[in-house]
């Protein structure tokens, strides 16, 4: 007698977090980050693969770079939740003067110090370990001689209603926009679940959506 036959087994999407969340696909995770256009082109950032950062995807990056347009040139660069620095270092390399770093985590930290000597822009970065979080309370002492171009790109998470930090991070975000000098512009990276109605001044905001991401963009005079 014929066995029945088996169904098969549903292998899980290896693209899925073990909750159905989605993820990089490995050899996206797992390879550094790039600088995609400018004097730094192609070069790799040092890279630790150890799921605490979280880089703008390429595409995103690059439309948000093609958005900023020659506005990044002179400018100076500051790069909040930094990660793997690739924002400032994409700035850098395509004509910012000067960029500030700002990461939590001190290995990752150490990490952006890394990249910063690999691609020999020591001389133009400001390497700042802390919670940038705190800056909402109390601005630190930033040059305003020339024009910002803040990148706020935290966990997702944070934005969620409810979260213990989301208020920290309205407030920073609106002490940015408070003290940035003319020409400025700040913008943040969110999900598709955020409310951009939440933000300071939220109907002076650019939105771009760019799946898995959204842009907002807030540029002053």
């Amino acid at each position: 007698m014929p066995r029945p036959a088996r169904r098969p087994t549903r292998r899980p999407d290896r693209h899925q977090t073990p909750g159905g969340g989605p993820q990089p696909p490995p050899e996206e995770a797992a390879s550094a980050p790039r600088i995609i256009g400018g004097e730094l082109r192609h070069r790799r950032l040092a890279h630790q693969p150890d799921g605490r950062t979280r880089p703008m995807k390429d595409r995103v990056r690059e439309s948000l770079f093609d958005l900023l347009g020659t506005d990044v040139r002179g400018a100076l660069a500051i790069d909040l939740f930094a990660g793997t620095g690739a924002l400032g270092f994409e700035a850098l390399s395509r004509g910012a003067t000067r960029a500030v770093f700002v990461e939590r985590h001190f290995p990752t930290a150490d990490v952006l110090r890394r990249s910063a000597k690999g691609l020999d822009v020591e001389a133009h970065c400001d390497i700042r370990s802390g919670d940038v979080l705190l800056w909402g309370k109390r601005m630190p002492e930033l040059s305003r001689d020339l024009h910002w171009i803040v990148f706020v790109s935290p966990p997702w998470a944070f934005f969620a209603e409810g979260h213990e930090r989301r208020g920290d991070l309205l407030g920073l975000i609106d002490s940015l926009r408070l003290a940035a000098p003319p020409r400025s512009t700040i913008v943040v990276e969110a999900d598709t679940e955020f409310d951009g109605a939440a933000l300071p001044d939220a109907e002076a905001w650019e939105r771009r959506p760019i799946p898995p991401a959204v842009l907002y963009l807030y540029r002053m005079a």
